[in-house]
């Protein structure tokens, strides 16, 4: 069936009444009258040769065909508005939508995120925080930080810089610690990766304890847990400076180890995007000059 030219006034005018279930309010809402609202509706029915609404002696009830009309209209529109929202400074922007550790989002790259907005307006990032497990095709994800050794079957890992593992915990807890053997009597808190207590207790010369402490699926939930004092957490210092700052996280020994690093990672399958270069070369350039010219 070939309809003739629809009305863009009519269909916004229809679409507004049938949310309301009035003309009155769809007239303030598009800022014209209530005559204006229903002159534009009639015309419409009279243009489909359908009836849209049920005049009530209370306001308005819509037909089986308003109630099939009304869903594709307002999603029509909300896709439109959507649209021209992205045009911004004379050019549409372009969504980038990203995947990262929820450590390194908080710990680094929030404070860092309004020079890249100021660097990059097209650029309409999209940010999904996660443990670090990640599924890019999955989720519809351009790319993904995360932590590790660069090596993810089927993608393409930009290194960013390691993150050594330090114990860290409250201040009182760490007044007792005066050493690393001093931590055999204390909570350890783990995370699901297994052997990184382990490997910690190596690198400072020592045979790893039993180690019993509660297990967490996120750096930033133990990172918590440790400066309410349920114990001693092994995270990436770096991350967590402003908690070092303000006293809330204690590191008590200098002792570290190096178990990965942060990578900017995206599947090798997909093209990248003018906003993908941009914040690789950005967050690439921003890595290297907090690693004090080398990453």
């Amino acid at each position: 069936m070939t309809l003739p030219h629809l009305p863009l006034n009519a269909l916004r005018a229809f679409e507004a009444a049938a949310r309301h279930l009035s003309l009155t309010r769809a007239g303030l809402e598009l800022r014209v009258t209530q005559a204006a609202v229903s002159q534009q509706v009639k015309g419409l029915e009279e243009i489909l040769g359908v009836t849209l609404f049920r005049r009530l002696p209370r306001g308005l009830a819509l037909t089986e065909e308003g109630e099939a009309l009304l869903p594709v209209l307002t999603d029509a529109f909300r896709r439109i508005a959507g649209t021209l929202d992205r045009f911004r400074g004379g050019r549409l922007q372009e969504v980038l939508t990203l995947g990262a550790v929820g450590t390194f989002v908080t710990g680094w790259l929030l404070p860092r995120l309004p020079e890249f907005r100021a660097a990059h307006p097209f650029v309409d990032l999209r940010l999904m925080t996660n443990n670090n497990r990640v599924d890019l095709a999955g989720e519809g994800l351009d790319g993904a930080i995360r932590f590790g050794d660069g090596a993810w079957h089927g993608t393409e890992a930009t290194r960013l810089f390691a993150a050594p593992l330090s114990p860290l915990c409250a201040a009182h807890l760490a007044h007792r610690l005066r050493q690393p053997s001093d931590l055999m009597g204390e909570t350890l808190l783990r995370s699901y990766r297994t052997d990184e207590w382990e490997r910690w207790f190596a690198a400072a010369g020592l045979p790893a304890p039993n180690i019993r402490g509660f297990v967490f699926d996120s750096s930033l939930t133990m990172a918590e847990a440790a400066a309410q004092g349920a114990g001693v957490a092994l995270l990436p210092a770096r991350m967590f400076g402003r908690d070092l700052r303000e006293g809330r996280l204690v590191r008590p020994f200098a002792e570290e180890v190096t178990l990965g690093a942060y990578w900017l990672t995206r599947l090798r399958s997909r093209t990248e995007t003018e906003a993908m270069a941009a914040f690789r070369a950005w967050l690439v350039a921003q890595a290297k000059t907090d690693a004090g010219g080398s990453i």
